[in-house]
């Protein structure tokens, strides 16, 4: 299995990673539990209340339960405009993300070269990387907020607990930051390579020089005994070679590879 197979299997193995991870963070907005308390002592009269970006609900004993909307956008905390912000600009950028990936990739043979879709793909991989991070700190702010207020002694509202949508947040910000992050490795090795190897080019020197003009005559004489022009080439190409066989200087034997490929008429 060569090396471009494997690079292969490995993109489409953290495309699905980072698939997954986005669709868990999308889960997270419609989920209503991402913080909840339990009120009462007893079992009939218990109360449950959870509340997520969005709105804030409560469910008795029976099942039933009722929610209400933010009413005032304006009226709400900073940090909690800051979570909203960030989760849906991890959406969008996964959103990208998996097109410039989709289009990149070894397996689907969408875009041009191997560098410009080692390029695109590296550009998806960030977009993944980055939506990644922004979820995360999103969820891990949010989440943060709540162990403050339960842990603090001198908060004396209701107390509320971490509920089951930052925890599903949490899971899929790991694995968009880990798909992001092979495919920003991987790409970014192939396509943001600072330097490209070369053959080094030097001068052509008097001997190289002589010698071309050799083989120029060389060519006229060929032609003059009726052999055909390939063959009147490829003799000439071998002269050169030969002569330059034994020339140790490096000049000389790129001189004599660059005529070798030329094609005289």
């Amino acid at each position: 299995m060569g090396y471009r197979t494997v690079v292969m299997y490995i993109e489409i193995g953290c495309f699905v990673v980072c698939v997954s991870g986005w669709i868990l963070v999308c889960s997270t907005m419609p989920t209503e539990i991402w913080t909840w308390s339990e009120v009462g002592t007893l079992v009939l009269t218990t109360s449950n209340y959870f509340s997520n970006l969005w709105k804030h609900c409560i469910s008795d004993s029976t099942g039933v339960s009722d929610c209400k909307g933010i009413p005032s956008l304006l009226a709400l905390n900073w940090d909690v405009h800051m979570c909203r912000a960030l989760i849906i600009t991890c959406i969008i950028l996964c959103f990208f993300g998996s097109i410039l990936v989709l289009v990149g990739m070894k397996c689907t043979k969408i875009g041009g070269s191997e560098i410009t879709n080692a390029k695109v793909t590296f550009a998806g991989g960030m977009n993944y990387l980055i939506g990644g991070m922004c979820s995360m700190v999103s969820f891990s702010y949010y989440g943060n907020n709540i162990r403050f207020e339960f842990q603090d002694p001198t908060y004396r509202e209701q107390k509320f607990e971490i509920g089951v949508g930052v925890f599903i947040g949490w899971g899929g910000s790991t694995l968009l930051v880990a798909g992001g992050l092979i495919y920003s490795i991987l790409a970014g090795r192939e396509a943001c390579s600072s330097r490209v190897s070369r053959p080094t080019r030097f001068p052509a020197t008097p001997l190289c020089r002589r010698e071309k003009a050799t083989c120029h005559r060389n060519m006229k004489s060929l032609a003059n005994t009726n052999m055909d022009t390939w063959n009147s080439q490829s003799f000439c190409r071998k002269e050169i070679l030969r002569i330059f066989a034994t020339v140790n200087h490096l000049a000389d034997e790129t001189c004599a590879q660059q005529l070798a490929t030329t094609s005289y008429k």
